[in-house]
């Protein structure tokens, strides 16, 4: 079919050409946004007395009638148009004639596709948001549920200190608040409206870009032309805060379900088996979860190297913005709900966890604590407890189990209350200031996060 730029040309574009310049079969993904702005340029054109009002109606009355038949079906986008641009306004020539011509009015196809990004971006931002909210409200269940829940914390990938299962997954709702935090940051940058840009360098037509910016809930025009079609900004940042939401957590469910941890059984609608060996239960979600995070990395550093080196304003480059920003919502999305779905029904081991944290001498730090509230300075205590540790791990045992004439054969201030001070809930109920693991404070925050998930 012939383009809409076609005036300029003398013979046909290449097939293959023709091809490799088309965007159709990515961006009718737009086909709603593209609608939805393409009525609100045509109802500001009818107030500025640029169309008429009889105009307005029929456009619009055609523009509803491709809507519907395109969601129903009966309508197919196809490989026949370059983009969606040019489907939408195709077939709205063929339904209403010539009123259909001048729809495009007083806009370009870069205004009009930087428009369409920011809509779609727009909407996938919101249920993004509202996805990452539900894995929240599943978090918060499981710190409700395991205040205590004794468990080691570790650093180095060694286990340091004693602390609950509901003060480790409340780091993880630290994070996933940031990551909305990030996502509603970005939306209230990009919120402005760039149709009305032109090419670049606005139009002669007497528009009311402040209108338009209203009808499709922005928060006004963007305020320059060159900027308005060539902002990939948000994309950018869009796919930066997803990237920081794909990382870290199901590293941890891979090891706290390897036989090693035995922290989680993960349910059998989220793991499979092995077709050799019969006693494998694999976490295969977690694991593709982990392994897609570097499609939306790769995603980022393709739209950064894209984005580099072009000069103002827009260049054919940034239509490569569309295909991987696709792939990454749909990515997160996806990975985001069977994630939420995975931890919702996982078991966890509550005994494994309390006996890792004893065995991995967790509360070390708690027995030179008791040294040193007894008189013996920090430096001398961190040595007494470090051969305390030796004289465990050669007798295969924890401090807990260590008799106490072998305490007081190391150090004769230790007295039968050192296992109260080293037991696991003292060592964590002592810990009581705001982020710490101890039961009052978890408590606190447990109801300033219900708060905000009331409230956000």
């Amino acid at each position: 079919m012939a383009q809409l730029w076609g005036g300029r040309f003398t013979k046909e574009t290449d097939k293959l050409v023709y091809n490799f310049n088309a965007s159709i079969s990515f961006d009718q993904k737009f086909y709603e946004q593209d609608i939805r702005g393409s009525k609100a340029h045509v109802a500001m054109l009818a107030r500025q007395g640029i169309l008429t009002a009889e105009e307005k109606d029929q456009i619009e009355a055609g523009l509803d009638g491709i809507l519907a038949d395109v969601r129903s079906g009966k309508l197919e986008i196809t490989s026949e148009y370059e983009d969606i641009h040019s489907f939408v306004e195709a077939n709205l020539i063929d339904r209403i004639g010539d009123a259909g011509k001048k729809l495009h009015t007083g806009r370009s196809r870069n205004d009009q596709v930087a428009l369409d990004m920011k809509l779609y971006v727009r909407d996938e931002i919101d249920e993004t948001d509202e996805l990452v909210k539900k894995l929240l409200e599943v978090l918060q269940k499981i710190m409700e549920e395991n205040v205590h829940t004794y468990m080691p914390g570790f650093t180095h990938l060694q286990k340091a200190q004693p602390v609950t299962l509901a003060h480790h997954v409340g780091a993880y709702f630290e994070m996933f608040v940031r990551d909305r935090s990030r996502l509603a940051d970005i939306r209230k940058r990009m919120n402005t409206c760039p149709l009305g840009a032109g090419a670049l360098a606005g139009t002669t037509y007497p528009l009311d870009r402040e209108y338009t910016a209203q009808l499709l809930g922005f928060d006004g025009p963007t305020r320059n032309s060159m900027d308005s079609v060539s902002d990939r900004d948000y994309v950018i940042e869009l796919l930066s805060a997803f990237s920081t939401i794909m990382s870290r957590f199901c590293e941890e469910i891979i090891m706290w379900n390897s036989n090693e941890y035995r922290f989680v059984e993960i349910d059998d609608a989220y793991s499979t088996g092995s077709s050799i060996m019969p006693q494998k239960k694999n976490p295969d979600i977690a694991e593709l979860v982990r392994g897609k995070t570097g499609r939306v990395y790769g995603a980022l550093t393709s739209i950064l190297t894209t984005m580099k080196g072009i000069p103002l304003a827009y260049n054919k480059d940034m239509q490569e913005d569309k295909e991987l920003t696709f792939d990454a919502i749909d990515t997160v999305k996806g990975c985001l709900a069977l994630f939420t779905g995975m931890i919702s029904t996982m078991q966890f081991n509550k005994q494994n966890m309390e006996a890792s944290a004893k065995n991995g001498f967790t509360n070390a730090t708690d027995a030179a604590d008791y040294l040193v509230n007894h008189g013996v300075p920090f430096r001398d205590a961190h040595g007494i407890v470090g051969r305390l540790v030796l004289t465990c791990i050669d007798k295969g045992i924890s401090l807990d189990e260590l008799p106490l004439e072998e305490y007081k054969a190391i150090s004769p201030v230790f007295e039968n209350d050192i296992y109260e001070a080293i037991s696991m809930k003292t060592c964590v109920e002592k810990r009581m200031t705001i982020g710490a693991p101890g039961p009052d404070v978890m408590e606190k925050v447990i109801a300033e996060n219900k708060k905000y998930l009331e409230e956000n």
